[in-house]
């Protein structure tokens, strides 16, 4: 009998990587983590009063229950508002490139060996995020300023608090996705049969990580064939050179991140990364042959994808229940 995480939480890690009867999702269980991301940010609109509604719907001649409104507190195009958004989505990004997806609603699984440098990388995240509010703080008197110049009678200094530092902010924990502990004092049956539904959870995650590789490689594969392929106006249509930089970045992550749950979409990221991994942007501007030599072997690939897809419908996704 090969030793599972389902019958046996306690089992040596070792027991169940080293186990070649252990299934792709004991393995997943075995190998990562749960990592949850929460980024603290204060709403830059504001729902206008009952009264400012009426009076906004009367401008239309409509019905006030038909009006809904609302008011921009911030300009966000301001240079200190925007570089916190730049904070924020460094850290969004991040957490959502170095992971992979999970049934739970906010959290995603994080390869064992990633927590230390994920957790430097955030904490270096959340330093700048600091300093960026420390700026945007020196600014929000200039901001209020223009809000008020802005929104006329809509303004209202009570919408600004002025300590903007606990406003914004990013945590990050690891919860643990195992029943607790003390419940297998209390009834062994209920602990076991706990331990097997958040087993069914990390096997629908590896179907869940192989639909959003390969979606992405569909689309990256697709607009890139799209963009070399065909014309506009008698020339050969613009492409940035993102549209090749974005294809092997994702090569670099899935080798990085790849379950090995499949072959066959192993070897279709494989013949993907044969076709583009030796060429560079410009040369496919410059080269009409390579140009059309590569536009068609990545619509045979992204042809072979959409029939793997087609065999492998979506699946609904496990909630935990309430």
């Amino acid at each position: 009998m090969s030793t599972t995480l389902e019958t046996n939480p306690h089992a040596d890690p070792t027991e169940v990587l080293d186990n070649p009867m252990a299934s792709v999702g004991e393995r997943l269980k075995t190998e990562t983590t749960a990592v949850r991301l929460k980024i603290h940010w204060p709403s830059v609109r504001k729902t206008l009063s009952s009264d400012q509604t009426r009076q906004a719907a009367g401008t239309f001649d409509a019905e006030s229950k038909s009006v809904s409104a609302s008011k921009k507190l911030f300009d966000t195009s301001h240079p200190a508002f925007r570089a916190a958004t730049a904070v924020r989505k460094q850290a969004a990004d991040y957490w959502k490139l170095n992971t992979l997806p999970f049934t739970e609603p906010g959290m995603r699984l994080i390869r064992r060996d990633d927590v230390p440098t994920f957790d430097v990388f955030m904490t270096s995240v959340r330093a700048e995020l600091t300093e960026a509010i420390e700026v945007l703080e020196s600014h929000l008197d200039e901001m209020i300023d223009q809000a008020r110049e802005r929104l006329g009678n809509l303004f209202d200094s009570s919408d600004y608090d002025t300590n903007l530092r606990r406003l914004f902010g990013i945590e990050w924990d690891y919860p643990s996705c195992n029943p607790p502990e003390y419940l297998l004092q209390v009834s062994p049956h209920l602990y076991y049969g706990e331990c097997a539904r958040v087993q069914r959870r990390f096997d629908e995650a590896v179907k869940l990580a192989e639909q959003a590789f390969a979606d992405e490689l569909e689309h990256l594969v697709g607009h890139l064939a799209e963009r070399l392929s065909g014309e506009d106006d008698g020339s050969p249509k613009i492409f940035r050179d993102t549209a090749v930089t974005n294809l092997l970045e994702f090569f670099d992550r899935f080798q990085r991140l790849n379950i090995r749950s499949d072959d066959q979409l192993d070897r279709l990221v494989a013949d993907a990364r044969s076709i583009v991994g030796g060429v560079v942007p410009q040369e496919l501007r410059d080269q009409s042959t390579v140009r059309r030599r590569v536009a068609s072997e990545l619509s045979r690939v992204e042809a072979s994808l959409e029939g793997w897809m087609t065999d492998r419908p979506r699946r609904s996704i496990l909630r935990r229940s309430k």
